[in-house]
Parts: C-alpha cells; structure tokens; sequence
C-alpha cells in the first residue's frame, strides 16, 4: 500500500492537520506554515494523488478521509481549504473522536449550484472536466487564476499558488477528474448539522468560488458553527492575509 506524503513540523502541545485544495499540494501552507509551528504541532498533507503523494487513482470523498486518517495523529484540529474542506468535514463525520476542532477554508458542504443554493455552475465544473483532457496545464491555471480574483495582491497570490503547482509533479488527471466529481456531486449540509465539536467557517468575501451567500445560509442551518469573513481576500484567505488568518487559529487553540 503507498502511503501518502506526509511532514510534521513545530512542537505545540496541539495538533493541526492541514488539507490543501484542488490541483495543488502541502506546498501551498508554505507562507503560513512557520508562523503555525510556533503555536502548534503542525501536520502537512498531500492528499492521494497530488503533490508527491503518486501512486494512487481517483477516490471518492470517503476513501480520501480514510486513506489521510490513517497517517493522522490521534486526535487533532482538522483544517480543510477549499476541496479539502470537504476531507476534513467528512474526518468530522465519521471519526468526530479523532477531532478536537473542525475548521473550513473557503469550502463549501455543496459547491455545485443547485435550486436555491449558490455555487459553481455544474456546467463549468463539467468544462473543467472536459478541458482536462485537452489542455491540462491550462485548465489548472485557469483554476487557480480564478481563485485570486478580485484581490489587492490577485497577481502575486495567482503567482505563489502556479509556482506551489509548478514545483512538484502534476496529478494525472484522473486524480484531478475524480476531485472535480467531488466538487460536482458532493452535498453535506444536512450531514454537518449534527457535527457537535467547535466548527469554525472561514471565507473571502471576494471569492469566486465559494459565494458570500452561503455564509448567512449556514450561520442558520449550523447555529453550532462559527464563521468568519475576510473582507478583502477572495478564495485563498491563508495567502493574502497570512497574519489575520493565523492569529484566527491561535485564538480557536485557546478556546479549545
């Protein structure tokens, strides 16, 4: 069995796993990550298939939150962004003992459009998909531009997160094809009602992804849960504003 890439690093008395998104890799805490390690023992994952986490095909969301559970410490925050917000919440679900904090960054329990809720329009989510197959790279940076947008620093952070994936091999793209059906298919609102540790929400008001929207909707469908918005960040909070969003955590850490 391949095990997947995994660092620790830091010497907190508390754990922190930390989930990167779609397409990229552990790289991308790489601005945060020293900061983190002063105030926790921090866990860096890349998820099967991404990053130099090779060897493994595409997964369902389930089989994901397995495989990255069995290298996790025993009981840990769990802090998922954007796509890996889905891992952590579904660790959450199934294993709520192994959790001592739940946190989301810029994810969303569904991030298909769908009747009444606001999100990716399912027939861009297919166009990813199309477009994998054709023009790979491409696709992957068209990704990542868009979750830069609107920023003060939009280009400098697109920059930092093509140069996280530039920097070590690329998933194949069935790895990304079946993150991608995660992201179209995937519903958990109704789930992560019952979720009962601490559950802290974090978005950028800018983002393109994951719509403002949902925030509201879900302070009211999770009244247990917590959120907090950076006002000008779009979908990758931890990169435009590293100092606001570690000071976040530190003060969750001492709440727990």
């Amino acid at each position: 069995m391949n095990d997947i890439w995994w660092q620790t690093q830091g010497s907190g008395n508390c754990h922190l796993v930390l989930l990167h998104g779609w397409g990229l890799n552990a790289q991308v805490w790489h601005c945060i990550s020293e900061e983190l390690s002063s105030h926790f023992t921090l866990h860096l994952v890349d998820l099967p298939g991404f990053g130099r986490s090779q060897g493994f095909g595409a997964m369902s969301l389930e089989e994901m939150a397995e495989r990255v559970l069995q290298q996790a410490p025993e009981k840990a925050i769990w802090l998922g962004w954007s796509l890996g917000g889905l891992v952590a919440s579904q660790v959450a679900l199934t294993h709520p003992e192994r959790v001592q904090a739940l946190v989301t960054v810029a994810s969303s329990p569904c991030f298909s459009a769908r009747d009444e809720w606001p999100g990716i329009k399912p027939e861009v989510l297919a166009g990813f998909q199309q477009q994998l197959s054709e023009d790979f790279q491409r696709t992957v940076e068209r990704f990542l531009a868009l979750q830069t947008m609107g920023t003060e620093t939009a280009r400098q952070d697109a920059r930092a997160l093509k140069k996280t994936v530039l920097a070590l091999p690329m998933p194949d793209v069935e790895v990304l094809n079946g993150g991608l059906e995660i992201l179209k298919t995937v519903d958990l609102r109704e789930s992560l009602c019952a979720v009962e540790m601490p559950f802290l929400r974090m978005y950028g008001y800018l983002d393109g992804l994951v719509p403002r929207k949902v925030v509201p909707m879900l302070d009211a469908l999770w009244p247990q849960s917590e959120s907090l918005v950076f006002a000008k960040a779009a979908h990758a909070p931890f990169i435009s504003h590293p100092a606001e969003f570690c000071s976040a955590l530190v003060a969750l850490k001492q709440r727990l």
